[in-house]
């Protein structure tokens, strides 16, 4: 008799059947795996179907007006009607146009000069002013290059009647450009500052999630319980280590930056250590805690995975943080990634100072804080 013969006549629906059920059954008791394979599909379509857009619009514009003419007016109103632009405040001067930019509240400043009018009259080709922050190249691209498709439009529809004469090949004015923190629209300096947050997210989360639930699956937790110790020494006295892995992967992160890909140091070195042991530290309380809600070393990766998918998609490190939809910002905005991505960049391209990063350093902070009393909280039951 063949092999083939002896294994097809050993072969029993049955209990073939049984084993499938088993394997169902073993699916639906353990809850993590389960929600990971309906959770993940969902947060995939709805991210990509819904958040992820690579031609942002309705990017926040600063306008600086010294002169109030009809055709200042007349391509302000061009600005918004393309929907690249919207128009979210008016400032003074182009020194607090420089601050709005290096704070990150608007990625351009229209500045519209005293005399820009007269000189259009007099057919002089006068030019208005366009800074952008083109630290991140993808989210500005679009909205410089449908710039310059402005300019005839409106001259077309301004210098009509006596004004006809001014109207030609060239325009009668022009739009000047001026990208500012990275200019030549270098990738790099834009991808490698953000893979410091990305690794640290990745790595910090997951080797304090395995550690933890590596203790628990050897037996040894039990010696922690048999100690006199509290549920803040030992979390503490767990994630030491991985703080100084952390500053480690930081500092080798930051020489390939600088010696391989060149990207420019413009601001302060200490300043950034500083941010990503904050940032270091909000990892690891999030580690802790998924490591109390595990069951063993699976289930923690499974549930790092589940947050790290949201972290590199809503953060701005892959897709234009600008060019979501508001429901995927408000996501973005309560995760730390983000404003760690907005800390290296601005400090590295921009050299933003302290008052600079506040409103970046603040949130991360209040996330270190209250996912430490969650850690906490867990963490006390774990010992229970």
């Amino acid at each position: 008799m063949s092999t083939w013969a002896r294994l097809h006549g050993s072969f029993s629906v049955a209990r073939w059947w049984s084993i499938v059920l088993k394997e169902f059954l073993q699916l639906r008791r353990d809850r993590v795996t389960f929600a990971m394979i309906v959770g993940v599909p969902i947060i995939q379509l709805a991210l990509f179907g819904f958040a992820i857009n690579t031609d942002p619009k309705h990017l926040p514009t600063a306008v600086i007006v010294a002169d109030p003419s009809p055709f200042a007016r007349s391509f302000i109103a061009a600005m918004r009607n393309s929907a690249y632009f919207d128009i979210v405040e008016t400032l003074p001067d182009e020194a607090a146009g420089r601050d709005a930019l290096a704070r990150g509240d608007v990625l351009f400043v229209l500045n519209v000069p005293a005399d820009f009018s007269r000189r259009l009259l007099r057919g002089e080709r006068p030019s208005l002013l366009v800074e952008a922050d083109a630290t991140d190249p993808v989210a500005t691209a679009s909205a410089l290059g449908a710039l310059a498709g402005l300019v005839q439009p409106v001259a077309d529809k301004d210098l009509t009647g006596p004004l006809a004469h001014l109207n030609g090949r060239p325009p009668a004015f022009d739009v000047e450009l001026h990208r500012l923190y990275n200019p030549e629209g270098i990738t790099q300096y834009n991808v490698v500052p953000g893979l410091m947050g990305v690794i640290l997210t990745m790595t910090m989360v997951m080797m304090t999630g395995l550690a933890i639930t590596r203790e628990r699956e050897r037996g040894t937790m039990e010696n922690l319980l048999a100690t006199p110790v509290r549920p803040i020494e030992v979390m503490t006295g767990k994630i030491v280590p991985y703080v100084f892995i952390g500053l480690i992967q930081v500092s080798i992160i930051l020489a390939a930056a600088r010696f391989v890909f060149e990207v420019p140091f413009v601001g302060s070195l200490f300043a950034i250590y500083l941010a990503a042991l904050l940032f270091i530290a909000a990892n690891l309380t999030v580690g802790i805690t998924l490591s109390s809600l595990a069951q063993n070393q699976l289930q923690a990766m499974q549930l790092a995975v589940f947050y790290f998918l949201p972290n590199i998609l809503l953060s701005g490190f892959m897709f234009p943080f600008a060019g979501m939809p508001a429901w995927a910002r408000f996501i973005g905005n309560l995760l730390p990634l983000t404003y760690f991505n907005r800390l290296v960049r601005g400090i590295l391209l921009k050299g933003d100072g302290w008052a600079d990063l506040w409103p970046s350093v603040w949130p991360v902070a209040l996330f270190t804080v209250v996912v430490m009393g969650v850690a906490l909280r867990f963490y006390r039951r774990t010992l229970d």
